[in-house]
């Protein structure tokens, strides 16, 4: 029996325009009200995620940072959190930097959170239109929201590191991938969030206990559940290790052809036919 439901965010709660169908939040209701918990496990920051998660009233802490954070939308009580360890966050800095990557350092787990970064190169087109996202996004709290500094080492002492990230065009990111994961090696866990039709991976750089199924499995085992009673749904490859740990596991119509031709998930709709709701409908609604 499902108890559990964690929905990935982008490509898979939302549509392509970044809204949430009526169709979905019905569903997502309609489950609540069948006592199973809903929840979002996303590779966003938290304060990113948040005003989805207030649109939606998740009855459940939203995992977020790609499991490494879990916490309350609303009351903001943090429920648990990873760190990276400050020496492995200057070798992730400093590894980054010498193949010419940007990075965006997230810190402060027990607030609201905020994004820092100290340079953004002109090409990185991708990484200037978050930041302008992000800071549009929060409005009166732009400043709070994402900060440049003048230089990320020198604040990585007084920090509480949830994750690093860089992005870029997808050869650049998979050859930063490989430098990155030889160096770093068990010290950190690197996901990988690929749009081949945008030219566009995001590198999260997490603690090493940190994952989208780490996290989601943490939530379970809060409310004594096993892996059988939770499903989840996902379309690109941050999403794996959820797949991988949930008694139900579908992906989005949309989803990245390598998760699509795993026979061990199911398949739904797309983003846009709001795949989410007939998910809910086919496990929970109708089991």
């Amino acid at each position: 029996m499902i108890k559990l439901l964690a929905l990935d965010l982008d490509g898979t709660l939302l549509n392509s325009r970044g809204k949430i169908s009526d169709e979905n939040k019905l569903a997502i209701r309609k489950a609540e009200e069948k006592g199973v918990l809903v929840t979002i496990a996303t590779g966003r920051r938290f304060r990113d995620a948040r005003p989805v998660a207030l649109e939606i009233g998740f009855n459940a802490p939203i995992v977020t940072h790609n499991g490494a954070l879990l916490k309350f939308a609303e009351s903001l009580m943090t429920v648990e959190f990873s760190l990276i360890q400050t020496e492995t966050a200057r070798e992730i800095l400093r590894a980054g930097k010498e193949v010419g990557g940007d990075a965006l350092v997230s810190v402060d787990p027990r607030g609201l959170g905020t994004l820092l970064y100290d340079r953004v190169s002109d090409e990185n087109l991708p990484l200037r239109k978050y930041i302008a996202w992000s800071k549009t996004l929060h409005g009166d709290d732009a400043e709070e929201s994402v900060r440049h500094v003048e230089n990320l080492e020198n604040i990585l002492d007084e920090s509480e590191i949830v994750h690093v990230s860089f992005s870029g065009g997808c050869r650049a990111m998979a050859e930063m991938q490989s430098i990155l994961e030889a160096e770093l090696k068990d010290s950190v866990n690197i996901l990988a969030t690929i749009y081949p039709r945008l030219d566009f991976t995001l590198l999260d750089i997490l603690p090493p206990d940190a994952s989208k199924g780490i996290g989601v499995e943490k939530l379970a085992a809060l409310h004594g559940f096993s892996h059988e009673n939770v499903m989840v749904c996902g379309d690109n490859f941050n999403d794996f290790e959820m797949l991988e740990y949930a008694g139900t596991a579908v992906v989005m119509g949309n989803a990245a052809p390598e998760l699509l031709e795993n026979e061990n998930y199911h398949q739904t709709l797309s983003n846009d036919e709001s795949g989410v709701a007939h998910a809910i409908e086919k496990f929970i609604l109708k089991s």
